[in-house]
Protein backbone atom coordinates (compact mmCIF):
# COMPACT_ATOMS: atom_id res chain seq x y z
CA UNK A 1 0.00 0.00 0.00
CA UNK A 2 0.87 3.90 -0.56
CA UNK A 3 -0.30 6.73 1.23
CA UNK A 4 0.00 8.71 -2.03
CA UNK A 5 -3.10 7.87 -3.92
CA UNK A 6 -5.20 10.87 -5.12
CA UNK A 7 -8.73 11.06 -4.59
CA UNK A 8 -10.87 11.80 -8.17
CA UNK A 9 -12.71 15.50 -7.67
CA UNK A 10 -15.01 16.11 -9.94
CA UNK A 11 -16.72 19.00 -11.29
CA UNK A 12 -20.49 18.51 -11.07
CA UNK A 13 -22.86 16.76 -8.93
CA UNK A 14 -25.89 15.00 -10.58
CA UNK A 15 -29.41 16.40 -8.98
CA UNK A 16 -30.92 12.63 -8.75
CA UNK A 17 -29.94 10.36 -6.07
CA UNK A 18 -27.71 7.32 -7.82
CA UNK A 19 -26.02 4.36 -6.02
CA UNK A 20 -23.16 1.71 -6.90
CA UNK A 21 -25.71 -0.66 -9.16
CA UNK A 22 -25.53 -4.36 -6.70
CA UNK A 23 -28.66 -5.95 -8.44
CA UNK A 24 -27.12 -8.99 -9.96
CA UNK A 25 -24.46 -8.58 -7.25
CA UNK A 26 -26.28 -9.67 -4.58
CA UNK A 27 -26.67 -12.80 -6.29
CA UNK A 28 -23.12 -14.03 -6.14
CA UNK A 29 -23.24 -13.04 -2.19
CA UNK A 30 -26.09 -15.06 -2.02
CA UNK A 31 -24.58 -18.24 -3.92
CA UNK A 32 -21.47 -18.26 -1.54
CA UNK A 33 -19.58 -15.89 -3.47
CA UNK A 34 -17.60 -15.36 -7.11
CA UNK A 35 -16.31 -18.30 -8.10
CA UNK A 36 -13.17 -16.97 -10.66
CA UNK A 37 -11.27 -14.64 -9.83
CA UNK A 38 -11.33 -13.60 -6.39
CA UNK A 39 -8.32 -13.94 -4.54
CA UNK A 40 -6.67 -12.81 -1.11
CA UNK A 41 -3.24 -11.16 -0.15
CA UNK A 42 -1.69 -13.01 2.17
CA UNK A 43 0.83 -10.82 4.06
CA UNK A 44 3.14 -12.08 6.87
CA UNK A 45 4.07 -9.14 8.86
CA UNK A 46 2.99 -10.61 12.37
CA UNK A 47 3.97 -13.01 15.30
CA UNK A 48 0.90 -14.83 15.65
CA UNK A 49 -0.26 -16.21 12.18
CA UNK A 50 -1.16 -19.72 12.09
CA UNK A 51 1.13 -22.20 10.23
CA UNK A 52 1.14 -21.53 6.13
CA UNK A 53 -0.37 -25.52 5.52
CA UNK A 54 -3.50 -24.98 8.09
CA UNK A 55 -3.92 -21.48 5.37
CA UNK A 56 -4.08 -23.06 2.85
CA UNK A 57 -6.57 -26.31 3.68
CA UNK A 58 -8.67 -23.63 5.20
CA UNK A 59 -9.03 -21.23 2.03
CA UNK A 60 -8.96 -24.55 -0.22
CA UNK A 61 -12.18 -26.20 1.48
CA UNK A 62 -13.53 -23.40 3.70
CA UNK A 63 -13.54 -21.06 1.19
CA UNK A 64 -14.48 -19.81 -2.52
CA UNK A 65 -11.07 -17.92 -2.57
CA UNK A 66 -8.63 -19.48 -5.72
CA UNK A 67 -6.03 -16.91 -6.00
CA UNK A 68 -3.47 -15.87 -3.32
CA UNK A 69 -0.96 -12.99 -3.57
CA UNK A 70 2.51 -13.50 -1.52
CA UNK A 71 4.58 -10.41 -0.51
CA UNK A 72 7.44 -12.87 -1.26
CA UNK A 73 7.92 -16.52 -2.27
CA UNK A 74 8.30 -17.75 0.82
CA UNK A 75 9.20 -21.25 0.30
CA UNK A 76 7.11 -22.93 3.33
CA UNK A 77 3.88 -20.89 1.89
CA UNK A 78 4.63 -22.08 -1.72
CA UNK A 79 4.86 -26.04 -0.44
CA UNK A 80 1.95 -25.32 1.45
CA UNK A 81 0.10 -24.55 -1.39
CA UNK A 82 0.78 -27.21 -3.63
CA UNK A 83 -1.19 -29.68 -5.01
CA UNK A 84 -4.18 -27.10 -3.99
CA UNK A 85 -4.68 -25.77 -7.54
CA UNK A 86 -5.19 -21.93 -6.08
CA UNK A 87 -3.29 -19.40 -8.00
CA UNK A 88 -0.11 -18.19 -6.17
CA UNK A 89 0.59 -14.94 -7.40
CA UNK A 90 4.98 -13.98 -5.54
CA UNK A 91 6.39 -11.39 -5.72
CA UNK A 92 10.21 -9.98 -6.39
CA UNK A 93 11.12 -7.22 -3.20
CA UNK A 94 12.12 -4.42 -4.57
CA UNK A 95 15.53 -4.26 -3.41
CA UNK A 96 16.16 -6.92 -5.83
CA UNK A 97 15.02 -5.21 -8.85
CA UNK A 98 18.84 -3.99 -9.86
CA UNK A 99 19.97 -7.23 -9.47
CA UNK A 100 17.56 -8.92 -11.47
CA UNK A 101 18.42 -6.79 -14.86
CA UNK A 102 21.32 -9.29 -15.29
CA UNK A 103 19.92 -12.46 -17.21
CA UNK A 104 22.48 -15.10 -15.38
CA UNK A 105 21.11 -13.47 -11.66
CA UNK A 106 17.40 -13.87 -13.07
CA UNK A 107 17.59 -17.45 -14.38
CA UNK A 108 18.99 -18.18 -11.04
CA UNK A 109 16.03 -16.61 -8.91
CA UNK A 110 13.52 -18.53 -11.29
CA UNK A 111 15.47 -22.02 -10.59
CA UNK A 112 15.93 -20.98 -6.62
CA UNK A 113 12.68 -20.10 -6.00
CA UNK A 114 9.80 -20.91 -8.92
CA UNK A 115 11.27 -24.13 -10.59
CA UNK A 116 11.22 -25.92 -7.07
CA UNK A 117 7.35 -25.72 -6.68
CA UNK A 118 6.16 -25.29 -10.08
CA UNK A 119 4.14 -26.97 -11.47
CA UNK A 120 2.96 -28.83 -8.07
CA UNK A 121 2.06 -25.00 -6.60
CA UNK A 122 0.17 -23.20 -9.24
CA UNK A 123 1.98 -20.33 -9.57
CA UNK A 124 0.58 -18.08 -12.13
CA UNK A 125 2.27 -14.59 -11.92
CA UNK A 126 5.37 -13.08 -10.49
CA UNK A 127 5.33 -9.21 -9.65
CA UNK A 128 8.20 -7.41 -9.63
CA UNK A 129 8.81 -5.59 -6.71
CA UNK A 130 5.47 -3.34 -5.34
CA UNK A 131 4.65 0.44 -6.08
CA UNK A 132 7.98 1.09 -7.32
CA UNK A 133 7.32 4.06 -9.06
CA UNK A 134 5.82 5.40 -5.79
CA UNK A 135 8.97 4.91 -4.19
CA UNK A 136 10.71 7.92 -6.83
CA UNK A 137 13.76 5.38 -6.07
CA UNK A 138 15.47 6.39 -9.68
CA UNK A 139 17.47 3.33 -9.49
CA UNK A 140 14.30 1.16 -8.75
CA UNK A 141 12.34 2.85 -11.52
CA UNK A 142 15.15 2.86 -14.47
CA UNK A 143 15.70 -1.32 -13.93
CA UNK A 144 12.30 -2.18 -13.60
CA UNK A 145 10.84 -2.64 -16.74
CA UNK A 146 14.63 -4.39 -17.78
CA UNK A 147 13.94 -6.48 -14.74
CA UNK A 148 11.09 -7.42 -15.75
CA UNK A 149 12.30 -8.12 -19.05
CA UNK A 150 15.44 -10.48 -18.01
CA UNK A 151 12.81 -12.40 -15.96
CA UNK A 152 10.71 -12.97 -19.01
CA UNK A 153 13.75 -14.28 -20.96
CA UNK A 154 14.60 -16.41 -17.64
CA UNK A 155 11.28 -18.12 -18.40
CA UNK A 156 11.59 -18.66 -21.89
CA UNK A 157 14.30 -20.86 -21.33
CA UNK A 158 12.87 -23.18 -18.72
CA UNK A 159 10.05 -22.93 -21.53
CA UNK A 160 7.50 -21.28 -18.59
CA UNK A 161 7.05 -18.10 -20.46
CA UNK A 162 3.26 -19.32 -21.46
CA UNK A 163 2.54 -20.62 -17.50
CA UNK A 164 4.11 -17.47 -15.68
CA UNK A 165 2.86 -14.18 -16.22
CA UNK A 166 5.54 -11.20 -15.23
CA UNK A 167 3.53 -7.68 -13.84
CA UNK A 168 4.75 -5.37 -11.28
CA UNK A 169 1.85 -3.30 -9.22
CA UNK A 170 1.02 0.28 -8.94
CA UNK A 171 -0.83 2.82 -6.53
CA UNK A 172 -2.93 5.63 -7.92
CA UNK A 173 0.18 8.52 -7.45
CA UNK A 174 1.11 7.20 -10.72
CA UNK A 175 -1.54 9.42 -11.92
CA UNK A 176 -1.75 13.23 -12.71
CA UNK A 177 -4.86 15.00 -14.18
CA UNK A 178 -7.13 12.56 -12.79
CA UNK A 179 -10.09 15.40 -12.54
CA UNK A 180 -12.03 13.69 -14.10
CA UNK A 181 -11.59 10.17 -14.80
CA UNK A 182 -11.47 10.83 -18.54
CA UNK A 183 -8.71 13.50 -18.51
CA UNK A 184 -6.25 11.32 -16.23
CA UNK A 185 -2.81 10.68 -17.57
CA UNK A 186 0.44 8.44 -16.14
CA UNK A 187 2.78 11.41 -14.09
CA UNK A 188 5.07 13.64 -16.42
CA UNK A 189 8.53 11.99 -17.10
CA UNK A 190 7.16 8.73 -16.78
CA UNK A 191 4.62 8.59 -19.32
CA UNK A 192 6.82 7.86 -22.16
CA UNK A 193 10.00 6.96 -20.52
CA UNK A 194 8.67 3.99 -18.48
CA UNK A 195 5.35 3.22 -18.98
CA UNK A 196 5.15 3.29 -22.51
CA UNK A 197 7.62 0.83 -22.44
CA UNK A 198 6.29 -0.92 -19.74
CA UNK A 199 2.78 -1.48 -21.45
CA UNK A 200 4.60 -2.81 -24.16
CA UNK A 201 6.11 -5.76 -22.82
CA UNK A 202 2.61 -6.35 -20.75
CA UNK A 203 1.20 -6.43 -24.33
CA UNK A 204 3.51 -8.60 -25.95
CA UNK A 205 3.39 -11.17 -23.22
CA UNK A 206 -0.32 -11.06 -22.62
CA UNK A 207 0.31 -9.54 -18.80
CA UNK A 208 -1.81 -7.45 -17.07
CA UNK A 209 -1.70 -4.37 -15.69
CA UNK A 210 -1.58 -4.63 -12.06
CA UNK A 211 -3.45 -1.29 -9.87
CA UNK A 212 -3.68 -1.12 -6.21
CA UNK A 213 -6.71 1.11 -5.74
CA UNK A 214 -8.06 1.81 -2.09
CA UNK A 215 -11.07 4.20 -1.96
CA UNK A 216 -9.67 3.98 1.68
CA UNK A 217 -7.05 6.41 1.23
CA UNK A 218 -9.10 8.62 -1.24
CA UNK A 219 -12.27 9.36 0.85
CA UNK A 220 -13.25 12.34 3.16
CA UNK A 221 -16.05 13.32 5.91
CA UNK A 222 -18.01 14.56 2.52
CA UNK A 223 -17.33 11.30 0.26
CA UNK A 224 -17.55 8.34 2.49
CA UNK A 225 -20.76 7.28 0.98
CA UNK A 226 -19.53 7.72 -2.45
CA UNK A 227 -16.01 5.82 -1.24
CA UNK A 228 -18.18 2.98 0.06
CA UNK A 229 -20.99 2.65 -3.34
CA UNK A 230 -23.93 3.94 -0.76
CA UNK A 231 -26.42 6.10 -1.87
CA UNK A 232 -25.18 9.32 -3.35
CA UNK A 233 -25.73 12.28 -5.22
CA UNK A 234 -23.44 10.75 -7.97
CA UNK A 235 -20.75 12.77 -9.73
CA UNK A 236 -20.79 13.12 -13.28
CA UNK A 237 -17.32 13.50 -16.05
CA UNK A 238 -18.15 16.66 -17.18
CA UNK A 239 -16.15 15.88 -20.66
CA UNK A 240 -17.90 11.97 -21.26
CA UNK A 241 -20.65 13.54 -19.18
CA UNK A 242 -20.95 9.61 -17.69
CA UNK A 243 -22.23 9.27 -14.30
CA UNK A 244 -20.01 8.04 -11.88
CA UNK A 245 -21.79 6.51 -8.07
CA UNK A 246 -18.97 5.01 -6.72
CA UNK A 247 -15.38 5.94 -5.66
CA UNK A 248 -13.88 2.95 -7.37
CA UNK A 249 -15.49 3.29 -10.77
CA UNK A 250 -13.53 6.54 -10.56
CA UNK A 251 -10.49 5.24 -9.86
CA UNK A 252 -10.06 2.21 -12.49
CA UNK A 253 -11.79 4.29 -15.24
CA UNK A 254 -8.53 7.44 -14.51
CA UNK A 255 -5.99 4.68 -15.43
CA UNK A 256 -7.91 3.05 -18.05
CA UNK A 257 -7.73 6.52 -19.71
CA UNK A 258 -4.22 6.99 -18.81
CA UNK A 259 -3.27 3.68 -20.61
CA UNK A 260 -5.67 4.79 -23.74
CA UNK A 261 -3.94 8.02 -24.11
CA UNK A 262 -0.47 5.87 -24.21
CA UNK A 263 -2.72 3.34 -27.24
CA UNK A 264 -2.77 0.36 -24.96
CA UNK A 265 -6.53 0.40 -23.96
CA UNK A 266 -6.11 -3.33 -24.78
CA UNK A 267 -4.18 -4.26 -21.88
CA UNK A 268 -6.31 -5.92 -19.22
CA UNK A 269 -6.20 -4.41 -15.64
CA UNK A 270 -5.96 -6.45 -12.75
CA UNK A 271 -6.92 -5.23 -9.03
CA UNK A 272 -3.51 -6.13 -7.15
CA UNK A 273 -4.93 -4.83 -3.78
CA UNK A 274 -8.29 -3.16 -2.21
CA UNK A 275 -9.71 -3.02 1.31
CA UNK A 276 -10.74 -1.21 4.18
CA UNK A 277 -9.84 -1.62 7.41
CA UNK A 278 -12.05 -2.86 11.02
CA UNK A 279 -10.10 -0.33 13.18
CA UNK A 280 -8.41 2.77 12.77
CA UNK A 281 -7.03 5.92 15.09
CA UNK A 282 -9.54 8.07 16.97
CA UNK A 283 -9.84 10.74 14.46
CA UNK A 284 -10.95 8.17 11.73
CA UNK A 285 -14.37 7.95 10.71
CA UNK A 286 -16.21 5.50 8.94
CA UNK A 287 -13.29 2.77 10.42
CA UNK A 288 -15.17 -0.34 11.78
CA UNK A 289 -16.14 -3.90 11.71
CA UNK A 290 -19.13 -3.00 9.64
CA UNK A 291 -17.95 -0.61 7.24
CA UNK A 292 -15.18 -2.95 6.65
CA UNK A 293 -18.01 -5.87 6.01
CA UNK A 294 -20.32 -3.54 3.84
CA UNK A 295 -17.19 -2.14 1.55
CA UNK A 296 -15.57 -5.54 0.85
CA UNK A 297 -18.80 -7.20 0.67
CA UNK A 298 -19.55 -5.19 -2.37
CA UNK A 299 -16.24 -5.74 -3.98
CA UNK A 300 -16.22 -9.22 -3.62
CA UNK A 301 -19.84 -9.50 -4.75
CA UNK A 302 -18.84 -6.96 -7.64
CA UNK A 303 -15.76 -9.16 -8.96
CA UNK A 304 -17.66 -11.05 -11.38
CA UNK A 305 -20.41 -9.34 -12.12
CA UNK A 306 -19.36 -8.42 -15.30
CA UNK A 307 -21.05 -4.28 -14.80
CA UNK A 308 -17.73 -3.11 -15.28
CA UNK A 309 -17.59 0.36 -15.19
CA UNK A 310 -18.59 4.00 -16.99
CA UNK A 311 -15.86 3.66 -19.60
CA UNK A 312 -14.83 -0.32 -19.36
CA UNK A 313 -18.67 -1.81 -19.17
CA UNK A 314 -19.83 -5.50 -19.35
CA UNK A 315 -16.23 -6.05 -18.16
CA UNK A 316 -14.53 -7.94 -14.61
CA UNK A 317 -11.84 -7.55 -12.99
CA UNK A 318 -9.71 -10.28 -11.39
CA UNK A 319 -9.23 -9.01 -8.01
CA UNK A 320 -7.33 -9.45 -4.96
CA UNK A 321 -8.91 -8.67 -1.11
CA UNK A 322 -6.64 -6.73 1.34
CA UNK A 323 -5.72 -8.46 3.54
CA UNK A 324 -6.05 -12.25 4.53
CA UNK A 325 -5.13 -11.47 8.07
CA UNK A 326 -4.87 -8.40 10.76
CA UNK A 327 -0.70 -7.52 10.74
CA UNK A 328 0.60 -6.74 14.18
CA UNK A 329 4.19 -5.92 13.48
CA UNK A 330 3.32 -3.42 10.66
CA UNK A 331 4.70 0.17 11.06
CA UNK A 332 1.92 3.16 11.07
CA UNK A 333 -1.11 4.39 12.09
CA UNK A 334 -3.83 1.67 13.37
CA UNK A 335 -5.49 0.91 10.58
CA UNK A 336 -2.85 -0.22 8.46
CA UNK A 337 -2.62 -2.99 10.87
CA UNK A 338 -6.28 -3.76 10.76
CA UNK A 339 -7.19 -5.26 7.33
CA UNK A 340 -7.59 -8.44 7.88
CA UNK A 341 -10.70 -10.59 7.04
CA UNK A 342 -9.85 -13.30 9.23
CA UNK A 343 -8.60 -13.48 12.87
CA UNK A 344 -5.30 -15.38 13.59
CA UNK A 345 -7.77 -18.47 14.44
CA UNK A 346 -9.03 -18.59 11.14
CA UNK A 347 -12.43 -17.47 12.23
CA UNK A 348 -13.63 -14.47 10.22
CA UNK A 349 -13.88 -11.05 11.53
CA UNK A 350 -16.94 -10.90 8.85
CA UNK A 351 -18.77 -12.84 6.06
CA UNK A 352 -17.65 -10.67 2.85
CA UNK A 353 -19.20 -13.91 0.74
CA UNK A 354 -16.24 -16.19 0.44
CA UNK A 355 -17.41 -18.58 2.72
CA UNK A 356 -18.63 -21.69 1.39
CA UNK A 357 -22.29 -22.28 2.66
CA UNK A 358 -21.71 -25.49 5.12
CA UNK A 359 -19.35 -22.91 6.98
CA UNK A 360 -21.34 -19.78 6.39
CA UNK A 361 -24.04 -21.59 8.10
CA UNK A 362 -21.96 -23.63 11.33
CA UNK A 363 -20.79 -19.55 12.17
CA UNK A 364 -22.96 -19.50 15.51
CA UNK A 365 -23.23 -16.10 14.62
CA UNK A 366 -25.15 -16.40 11.63
CA UNK A 367 -27.38 -18.73 13.51
CA UNK A 368 -29.02 -16.85 16.46
CA UNK A 369 -32.91 -18.36 16.55
CA UNK A 370 -35.28 -16.26 15.51
CA UNK A 371 -33.93 -12.28 15.30
CA UNK A 372 -35.41 -9.34 13.25
CA UNK A 373 -34.14 -6.33 12.34
CA UNK A 374 -35.95 -3.04 13.60
CA UNK A 375 -35.65 0.65 13.27
CA UNK A 376 -34.22 2.36 16.63
CA UNK A 377 -36.35 4.29 18.61
CA UNK A 378 -35.75 7.86 17.84
CA UNK A 379 -34.21 7.06 14.09
CA UNK A 380 -34.82 10.02 11.96
CA UNK A 381 -37.28 9.65 8.64
CA UNK A 382 -34.58 11.02 6.58
CA UNK A 383 -32.50 8.09 7.66
CA UNK A 384 -35.16 5.58 7.30
CA UNK A 385 -35.98 7.01 4.08
CA UNK A 386 -32.53 5.79 2.57
CA UNK A 387 -32.63 2.37 4.27
CA UNK A 388 -36.33 2.20 2.05
CA UNK A 389 -34.18 3.57 -1.34
CA UNK A 390 -31.01 1.37 -0.76
CA UNK A 391 -32.70 -1.92 0.06
CA UNK A 392 -35.43 -1.69 -2.57
CA UNK A 393 -32.66 -0.20 -4.95
CA UNK A 394 -30.85 -3.53 -4.83
CA UNK A 395 -33.83 -5.65 -6.35
CA UNK A 396 -35.30 -7.37 -3.12
CA UNK A 397 -38.95 -8.13 -3.24
CA UNK A 398 -40.33 -4.70 -1.74
CA UNK A 399 -43.48 -5.27 -3.20
CA UNK A 400 -45.20 -5.89 -0.30
CA UNK A 401 -44.57 -2.33 1.22
CA UNK A 402 -46.00 -1.21 -1.90
CA UNK A 403 -49.76 0.45 -2.30
CA UNK A 404 -51.87 -3.16 -1.94
CA UNK A 405 -49.23 -4.66 -0.45
CA UNK A 406 -49.55 -6.75 2.74
CA UNK A 407 -47.64 -4.73 4.51
CA UNK A 408 -48.34 -1.16 3.07
CA UNK A 409 -50.05 -0.12 6.20
CA UNK A 410 -49.90 1.66 7.96
CA UNK A 411 -47.98 3.82 5.51
CA UNK A 412 -45.61 5.27 7.66
CA UNK A 413 -41.88 5.45 6.55
CA UNK A 414 -41.09 3.82 10.04
CA UNK A 415 -43.01 0.40 9.35
CA UNK A 416 -41.99 0.75 5.47
CA UNK A 417 -38.40 0.72 6.33
CA UNK A 418 -38.38 -1.44 9.33
CA UNK A 419 -39.86 -4.41 6.47
CA UNK A 420 -36.68 -3.31 4.10
CA UNK A 421 -34.20 -3.16 6.61
CA UNK A 422 -35.01 -6.98 8.15
CA UNK A 423 -35.73 -7.90 4.40
CA UNK A 424 -31.70 -7.18 3.79
CA UNK A 425 -30.86 -8.52 6.92
CA UNK A 426 -32.24 -11.76 6.57
CA UNK A 427 -31.06 -11.83 2.85
CA UNK A 428 -27.84 -10.88 3.45
CA UNK A 429 -27.03 -14.22 6.36
CA UNK A 430 -28.37 -12.42 9.17
CA UNK A 431 -25.35 -10.56 10.29
CA UNK A 432 -25.06 -8.11 12.76
CA UNK A 433 -23.52 -5.30 10.49
CA UNK A 434 -26.29 -5.89 7.88
CA UNK A 435 -29.11 -4.24 10.46
CA UNK A 436 -26.40 -1.22 11.34
CA UNK A 437 -27.85 1.11 8.64
CA UNK A 438 -25.38 4.01 9.97
CA UNK A 439 -26.85 3.25 13.47
CA UNK A 440 -30.52 3.37 12.75
CA UNK A 441 -31.26 0.00 13.03
CA UNK A 442 -30.92 -3.11 15.84
CA UNK A 443 -31.87 -6.55 16.43
CA UNK A 444 -34.95 -7.91 18.14
CA UNK A 445 -35.96 -11.45 19.33
CA UNK A 446 -40.16 -10.07 19.30
CA UNK A 447 -41.29 -11.05 15.79
CA UNK A 448 -42.91 -7.47 14.22
CA UNK A 449 -44.76 -9.42 11.89
CA UNK A 450 -48.66 -8.39 12.19
CA UNK A 451 -51.68 -9.38 10.47
CA UNK A 452 -51.22 -10.66 6.95
CA UNK A 453 -48.20 -8.87 7.20
CA UNK A 454 -45.28 -11.56 7.82
CA UNK A 455 -41.44 -10.38 8.32
CA UNK A 456 -39.17 -12.33 6.49
CA UNK A 457 -37.06 -14.50 9.34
Amino acid sequence: MNYVLPFLYFSSFTSSVSMFNLVGLLIICLTGGADASIGVNYGTLANNLPPPHQVAEFLLHSTVINRVRLFDADPQILQAFANTGIAVTVTVPNDQIPHLTNLTSAQKWISDQIQPHFPSTNIIRILVGNEVISTANHLLIRTLVPAMQSLHTALVSVSLHRRIQISTPHSLGILSGSTPPSSAKFRRGYNTQVFKPLLSFLRATSSPFVVNPYPFFGYSTETLDFALARPNPGLIDRHTKLLYTNMLDAQLDSVYSAMDKLGFSDVEIVIGEIGWPSEGDKDQIGVDVSTAAEFNKNVVARVDSGTGTPLMPNRSFETYIFALFNENLKSGPTSERNFGILRSDLTPFYDIGILRPKVRSSNPENNPGSLWCVAKSGAETVALQRNIDYVCGLGLDCRPIIEGGLCYLPNTVKAHSEYAMNLFYQTMGKYKFDCDFENTGEITTMDPSYGNCEYQV
